[in-house]
């Protein structure tokens, strides 16, 4: 047991990274709040005397922001601010000895798969019956939804599965039983994530399982929309294409990271793809669902990429006109199999080189937003700000996708559809109306 207190502990959690990192967060707040804590997510008052930062240690520039809210805490701790401080998450799996080291002034670090372990350090208990239960740091009206854990790809240039593991299925009933609990909270859309989604299944059920738990889960009632991301483009099941097309509340939406498209790129990358092939999937994919939006994202500047590989990335986005697109530099991991290689292109050579394939998709995506001005979207409500209220249609995620402006004069509830006509288009946003 905890020894008495004359106040309750408070603690704050810090989540940086992915939004797999974020569901790993809200289900350690949901197990804290169980045993009696306070929690909170990113608080800013500076009232709470705990603190958990969650790490990402994917690439260089996400290390090193880790590091750097490790260090403030600590000062904060150093100046009598803070009582505890604790790191869990990716960087503290993958470097906790070295960390230990570096930083002594930490309480106590944790790897990605040490919940119970975490919990003991609070003396707390960990509740098997909140399997699935989550203390959301997400507006109400959306959740992300983690169907497995780890990777068994072999991408050169990732060290995921150094720091996750092999890939490892939940059940589809334990996912089910995990968004019904989510819609009894308010969430009325599900953003499907894992290391890789297409994999689902095989470790459990010997065969991917994907379209099958589509199917299970578009039956929850009240669940509005179901997106898909991080679908790995190799032996894609093209089943879920017909689940897709059948099932309303499933998204017309794909994440599929392609990360290059010279086939010497992609080989040195391990990527078990070509070109023709991916060109061959988006194909089918659009036959298959018309009008689906396609997101993908590209890495450049990896070991041995030359200007033509560039222009043939340039040329392949022009081809395929992608809805949207997220670009990296290549950061050079020791521990995957690009390390062996030579990290031969300067950072600055690689930030102008994704600066300038985004210049090609900044044309694409306006020419595509272009095309949406007059027609009339469903629209999500997220947030209001700065007398505007802020939305998605179901081509688009949190964050990382476009918004639609809308200025409105009657009261919309956040969370709640609303049908908007589009009046204005921007290189990667829209401005509408209410009809």
């Amino acid at each position: 047991m905890r020894s008495k207190k004359i106040y309750k502990d408070k603690v704050n959690i810090i989540t940086l990274g992915c939004s797999k990192n974020l569901v790993d967060s809200e289900v350690l707040s949901g197990q804290l709040k169980a045993n009696d804590f306070v929690v909170v997510h990113e608080n800013k008052k500076l009232d709470h005397n705990i603190v958990v930062v969650n790490t990402c240690g994917f690439i260089g520039r996400a290390k090193e922001e880790s590091i750097q809210t490790i260090l403030e805490q600590v000062a904060l701790k150093q100046k009598g601010k803070l009582e505890k401080v604790y790191v869990t998450g990716c960087l503290s799996h993958r470097y906790k000895e070295d960390l230990e080291k570096e930083i002594p002034e930490v309480d106590a670090w944790f790897g990605t798969n040490e919940l119970s372990s975490m919990l003991k350090q609070f003396d707390a208990d960990y509740k098997k019956e909140l399997v699935g239960e989550r203390f959301l740091s997400t507006p109400k009206h959306y959740a992300y939804l983690k169907i497995s854990e780890g990777c068994n790809r072999t991408c050169a240039f990732c060290a995921i599965p150094l720091m996750r593991g092999g890939h490892t299925s939940k059940t589809i009933e334990e996912i089910v039983r995990e968004a019904e609990v989510l819609v009894q909270q308010g969430v009325k859309e599900v953003m499907l994530i894992a290391q890789e989604l297409t994999y689902y299944g095989l470790d459990i059920y010997k065969k991917r399982m994907l379209a099958d738990l589509l199917q299970r889960l578009a039956d929850v009632k009240g669940l509005e929309w179901i997106r898909l991301h991080y679908a790995y483009p190799s032996k894609f099941p093209l089943e879920i294409l017909d689940v897709m097309r059948e099932r309303e509340n499933i998204c017309n939406y794909l994440d599929i990271p392609v990360q290059h498209a010279a086939d010497n790129i992609l080989n040195s990358m391990r990527r078990q793809i070509t070109r023709t092939e991916m060109e061959e999937l988006f194909a089918t994919i659009r036959e298959k669902i018309p009008g689906a939006c396609l997101r993908t994202t590209l890495i450049a500047g990896f070991p041995g990429e030359t200007p033509d590989d560039v222009e043939e990335l340039k040329e392949f986005l022009r081809r395929q006109r992608f809805d949207r697109v997220g670009i990296f530099t290549y950061s050079h991991e020791e521990g995957t199999a690009a390390y062996q290689m030579e990290d031969n292109i300067p950072q600055e050579e690689k930030e102008r080189r994704a600066e300038d394939i985004m210049e090609v998709q900044q044309q694409i995506s306006f020419e595509k937003n272009l095309e949406k001005v007059g027609k009339t979207f469903k629209v999500l409500i997220d947030k209001r700000e700065a007398g505007r209220y802020i939305g998605r249609t179901e081509f688009d995620s949190v964050e990382v996708d476009n918004e639609v402006v809308i200025r409105s004069d009657q009261k919309l509830r956040i969370g709640e559809f609303v049908q908007v006509k589009i009046v204005k288009a921007y290189d990667y946003d829209l401005e509408g109306e209410v009809v």
